[in-house]
């Protein structure tokens, strides 16, 4: 199973809402991926990050502490190649990295006014 596969699978369980993986691999160097959920509360975000860490660390990804505490409005957790955005619903409608990072950054795409 894929690290991607694993967070995916590992976020599902702890009931976090509206999956999206975003590929970077072409768009930064800051990770390979990002993977964006929806959570019900600031609590469930929390709960949510320290699960991942918890499930990760066993299979020997070791994260740092995770940034966005102690609001949890949107908790970012690094596991290196993936960065994973936790954020409460209204939280994520206004950052809207989905929008963001789908852009295509190659230069025969762009369109100057």
């Amino acid at each position: 199973m894929s690290i991607t596969n694993k967070i995916l699978s590992i976020l599902d369980d702890a009931k976090a809402e509206n999956l999206k993986v975003i590929d970077l691999s072409n768009k930064s160097s800051i990770a390979d991926s990002f993977i964006i959920a929806t959570c019900r509360s600031t609590r469930h975000a929390d709960s949510t990050a320290d699960e991942l860490i918890k499930k990760l660390k066993k299979i020997g990804i070791k994260c740092p502490n995770p940034e966005g505490r102690p609001t949890c409005d949107w908790i970012i957790v690094d596991t290196g190649s993936i960065i994973v955005h936790l954020f409460r619903h209204e939280t994520r409608q206004l950052y809207n990295l989905e929008k963001l990072w789908e852009v295509s950054f190659d230069s025969s795409e762009i369109k100057l006014a």
